[in-house]
């Protein structure tokens, strides 16, 4: 009799502490790819993580190679199947010299298959398979695999000199209540044709740059450098921004609230005011 009393009684309070572990959604498994040439991206890898987990309900795991150069050993490159398992991928490699289309199809069949993708800086620049990718190019054409993922083809950039970004008004959850600034010591990225082209992509920010030739003349360049797109027969969601090549911006709280938002908008758990969906904030220490 004294047992079952003992039960009665700490039933209820079991219960409510079984029902919360029950509500607590698991965190979203993320797949940081990095690694090549001409970035930090041995600090790169982990302030980016760091920067994400601390705001987001989600575990960073890393595809890294230190290698240097412009055709890093990725295993992207050769597994089409490397995304199994994850809820987002991040290309932040800088894979330039990447051009077989066998590779190319293989790094993207995970987001022709659904999975969401966000591309920082460098991304923009690889796996580029047409030798004509310093003009425009018609989305869908021979060579634009790349680009038409993107939503967005870009060739190039100027030398590094701050960027002003400007956030377009009511672009939508992503960039809500976000304040323009100026960054440190940036390359912009440069536009190769309007981004209109691109049925799905959506600009989001836009930045402008000053820079000195060498004979003295001042030079002002725009570009778009956040916007989003729809990528493929899944209409996979993707998320990009060309800005990120500095340790300084990549560690910028403001770069890593924006790469913080992409990620959940990219996996649809990024609520219309901007803030992250129930569950999908910092996780608790």
């Amino acid at each position: 009799m004294i047992t079952r009393r003992l039960f009665l009684v700490s039933l209820p309070v079991l219960f409510p502490v079984f029902a919360s572990a029950a509500a607590a959604p698991k965190p979203l498994r993320v797949l940081l790819i990095t690694g090549g040439c001409c970035h930090d991206y041995v600090a790169q890898k982990d302030l980016l993580a760091a920067g994400l987990q601390a705001r987001a309900n989600v575990v960073v795991e890393h595809m890294h190679t230190p290698d240097k150069s412009t055709k890093p050993p990725l295993a992207c490159h050769t597994d089409p199947n490397y995304g199994k398992g994850f809820d987002v991928i991040i290309h932040d490699e800088c894979a330039a010299a990447v051009d077989d289309p066998a590779q190319v199809r293989n790094v993207l069949k995970p987001h022709l298959d659904g999975i969401p993708g966000v591309n920082l800086h460098c991304a923009m620049h690889s796996y580029r398979t047409s030798k004509e990718f310093r003009t425009p190019l018609a989305p869908g054409a021979a060579g634009t695999e790349w680009f038409d993922y993107l939503g967005l083809q870009s060739s190039g950039h100027g030398p590094q000199e701050p960027i002003t970004i400007k956030f377009a008004p009511n672009a939508g959850p992503i960039t809500r209540g976000m304040e323009d600034w100026l960054t440190t010591k940036e390359e912009l990225y440069n536009n190769v044709q309007a981004p209109k082209n691109y049925a799905a992509h959506r600009s989001l920010a836009s930045g402008r740059q000053v820079t000195t030739t060498k004979q003295g003349e001042k030079r002002e360049s725009e570009a778009v450098v956040v916007w989003t797109n729809e990528y493929g027969p899944k209409k996979t969601r993707v998320f990009s921004t060309s800005i990120g090549h500095n340790n300084g911006t990549v560690s910028d709280p403001r770069y890593l609230d924006l790469v913080a938002r992409g990620v959940l908008w990219a996996a649809g758990k990024l609520g219309n005011d901007g803030k992250p969906a129930p569950g999908y904030g910092p996780r608790a220490p």
